[in-house]
């Protein structure tokens, strides 16, 4: 019998866990694990030491928060994608991001096939593809967003697993693209030239800036407002997805997303990023909870197959935008940028193109990975189910 079994006190032991990941994240030892992943570990030991209940008989606030508010986060996240800015990411950030998405698809059959697919991870072997695609074109709300629609979310240890392979192979990727530019450039020299002033290079950055925080101000009225239209819209896509099973809820949810995102009024209101962020953070907590952690630690073949799966992805993903964009004649700089937008999302690629002091970088970085949001879920979606 875990100590709290009451809604309230299960809500206000989450709420914590939520914060102390939060702070950890901001210590240098633990920088690199990230809040969403320190999340899940932290909810864990709650659950396994008993204080809060885990999946054995878990409580009706679980599935509420599976049910209602895991797909909303998604679709508060998709609320920030801009898609008419794209232009102004140009025609070779594009280019190479796509190149970028083309190379992880095709890493991630290789990885399945190189691993025996269902062999290595059951039955769910076709919904952790796509997971993969899904995160490595857009991010992690491609992921969950697949992970919902495919129930891995509810197979804790599976989706525990899969979220700690992502962040170190990523957090590896980041120092890879960090260094080939520098060891290419020594080899195979490009001409860049920036005519950026300094009064420039800083509008930029605090455009940049922009795109990315998540502490905002916001009234009672868009809080409403936001709450409201993702109710309305859930509810939208699941009356939709009953009309036409065939077309998976998710889809509905994510397409109405990206078309509201695209109304001035909607991206004029305030807020959008933090409420995201929180129900993810909260989603994410509740995994934590159906994670047995005695048999994720006792069960290494399955954290070592879904390393190697992850780190086939992002190698051939590497290969596949390094070699076509070198043979092309890319600025290294933001072939590595572009690669950063796919494999870590908008701000790792913005933390890159700061590390390069490539100002002229900063906005296309984080438009490629807009648009890597907005495609990541429909190519997970097509991964999985060309292996299912």
């Amino acid at each position: 019998m875990p100590l709290f079994s009451n809604p309230t006190a299960i809500f206000a032991v989450l709420m914590l866990n939520i914060v102390l990941a939060e702070q950890l994240s901001k210590l240098p030892f633990f920088k690199f694990v990230g809040t969403a992943l320190l999340a899940i570990l932290i909810t864990a030991i709650t659950s396994n030491l008993g204080i809060i209940p885990a999946s054995v008989n878990s409580p009706a606030l679980y599935d509420g928060i599976f049910t209602y508010l895991a797909p909303m986060s998604i679709f508060f996240l998709l609320l920030s994608v801009n898609l008419r800015g794209l232009k102004r990411a140009g025609a070779p950030m594009i280019s190479m991001f796509l190149l970028g998405s083309v190379g992880t698809m095709t890493g991630v059959l290789i990885g399945m096939w190189f691993l025996g697919g269902s062999a290595k991870f059951g039955d769910s072997f076709y919904a952790l593809a796509g997971m993969f695609t899904g995160t490595y074109i857009g991010g992690s709300s491609n992921f969950n967003a697949l992970a919902i629609h495919y129930g891995v979310n509810k197979t804790g240890n599976l989706y525990a697993a899969a979220v700690a392979a992502d962040n170190i192979i990523t957090a590896l990727w980041m120092a890879a693209t960090l260094l080939l530019p520098v060891l290419l450039k020594r080899f195979f020299p490009r001409k860049v030239v920036s005519s950026l002033s300094v009064e420039e290079q800083a509008k930029l950055d605090e455009e940049a800036n922009l795109h990315i925080h998540d502490q905002e101000l916001l009234n009672p009225q868009e809080l409403a407002i936001l709450l409201g239209l993702g109710a309305l819209f859930l509810f939208v896509s699941q009356y939709l997805a009953s009309l036409l099973p065939q077309v998976p809820m998710i889809i509905f949810l994510t397409t109405c997303a990206l078309i509201l995102a695209q109304v001035p009024m909607i991206q004029r209101l305030r807020g959008i990023r933090t409420l995201s962020m929180f129900s993810i953070y909260l989603f994410l907590a509740v995994i934590g909870a159906y994670c047995d952690l005695g048999a994720l630690f006792k069960d290494g073949s399955l954290a070592l197959a879904m390393l190697l799966m992850v780190s086939i992805t992002v190698l051939v993903h590497g290969f596949l935008i390094f070699g076509l964009g070198g043979l092309l004649r890319m600025d290294w700089d933001l072939i590595s940028i572009a690669s950063q937008a796919n494999v870590g999302g908008s701000a790792t690629a913005l933390a890159l193109s700061k590390s390069f002091n490539r100002a002229d970088l900063h906005l296309p970085g984080i438009l490629a990975g807009a648009l890597g949001n907005a495609i990541g879920t429909y190519c997970g979606l097509m991964i999985a189910e060309f292996l299912r």
